[in-house]
């Protein structure tokens, strides 16, 4: 599986609710207080600390995982957040409770805008002055702490990678579908990818896609027939295709949208639509139709870009992925010479791929603290 950590490398600025929400209780006030607490937690995840591994440790519970560390942050502060959301949303037109809101000078970075990738005065931070600009940025950086966590324990436990992956993709589809959207007034084509809806649908589709990733692994330490695994992995092929969609989609809302994000899901496409040909290929070898086999590896490899973009380590594995199918269509050629002296047939006779899509979200479940907050309006 490539790996594309961009997601991960959020950071935000400070932010202190109790001095800007004017609380008509001290309840309230302690509510307000905490959750400023639960916040300095989340904005000291990327940023140098001198915290030493054993204290870390000792402050999660026992979590030795800085990924384990880092989700426990963000679901302490995720159901205050929630709360004071629902709070705000329902007096939320009071000219006062809008000067509050402004006031907090909620400020995230954009890892997936192209400004982050070449400020040369360090990263530019976006500021949106709506509490659902934080509570998204905040589920997006939780999808991308849970996938980042799906990728640890991928050489380890390939069924809680997948669960993780199902569960970062569950997040994303909330974001898109419940969160995003009512930002869309507020947000300008110069404002951070992450806080739009479509982008959040490529990330729901990337880890969805990368669940089924997983799952073939799995199946094929079961060694599953040839015919399944090409058709498991042109699914992952179908699920690329879409995130390409909403990737496109994306490119027409955001004046700074990164290609980084474009180019991973360009070369995951193109290494699993490679291995779903050497699939499809085994597959009909195993049937005596050998000159369809080639015929089948000859066609992915002339499909290959030569030119194609994106980091050096998955044009790496795209070449490991040509490069065992240029041997293995080596090996039928030369078995063909001496034994069956079939023909390869033209490629508008030669069967289509065809994709079996089976990883689904895992929904993501927002639990708010019911707690009344009583703000002095």
């Amino acid at each position: 599986m490539l790996q594309f950590k961009d997601p991960l490398k959020l950071r935000t600025k400070k932010i202190v609710f109790e001095d800007v929400y004017s609380a008509q209780d001290s309840g309230t006030l302690e509510q307000l207080k905490e959750l400023s607490s639960k916040r300095v937690s989340v904005e000291l995840i990327n940023e140098n600390n001198s915290i030493t591994d054993a204290i870390a440790r000792e402050m999660s519970g026992g979590l030795t995982s800085q990924c384990e560390q880092d989700i426990q942050k963000l679901e302490l502060y995720l159901p205050l957040l929630e709360n004071l959301v629902q709070h705000v949303d329902l007096i939320g037109d009071d000219p006062r409770v809008i000067g509050w809101t402004s006031n907090l000078k909620i400020r995230w970075t954009s890892p997936l805008s192209c400004s982050s990738f070449f400020n040369l005065m360090g990263p530019r931070f976006f500021q949106i002055d709506n509490l659902r600009f934080e509570l998204g940025t905040v589920l997006f950086f939780y999808g991308a702490q849970l996938r980042e966590w799906a990728s640890q324990v991928l050489d380890t436990d390939l069924v809680r990678s997948a669960t993780l992956f199902r569960k970062a993709a569950g997040v994303y589809q909330y974001l898109a579908h419940e969160v995003l959207p009512s930002l869309q007034g507020v947000r300008t084509p110069e404002g951070p990818p992450e806080a739009t809806s479509s982008v959040s649908s490529v990330m729901n589709l990337i880890c969805l896609a990368e669940a089924q990733i997983v799952t073939i692994m799995k199946a094929e330490e079961k060694q599953t027939a040839d015919g399944l695994l090409a058709k498991l992995h042109f699914g992952v092929v179908q699920l690329f295709n879409e995130a390409m969609d909403f990737y496109l989609t994306a490119a027409k809302e955001c004046k700074d949208i990164s290609p980084v994000l474009m180019d991973y899901i360009s070369c995951s496409k193109v290494v699993h639509e490679l291995r779903s040909y050497k699939y499809m290929a085994q597959a009909v070898k195993t049937e005596g139709r050998i000159g369809t086999a080639m015929g089948l590896l000859k066609l992915a490899l002339n499909r290959v870009e030569r030119n194609i973009g994106g980091m050096e380590s998955w044009r790496v594995v795209i070449k490991q992925e040509m490069d065992t199918m240029v041997d293995l269509l080596r090996k039928y050629e030369h078995e063909n010479e001496f034994v069956w002296h079939e023909k390869i047939p033209y490629d508008h006779y030669l069967p289509l791929p065809q994709g079996k899509k089976i990883a689904t979200c895992i929904p993501y479940r927002p639990e708010r603290w019911e707690r009344t907050l009583a703000l002095k309006i």
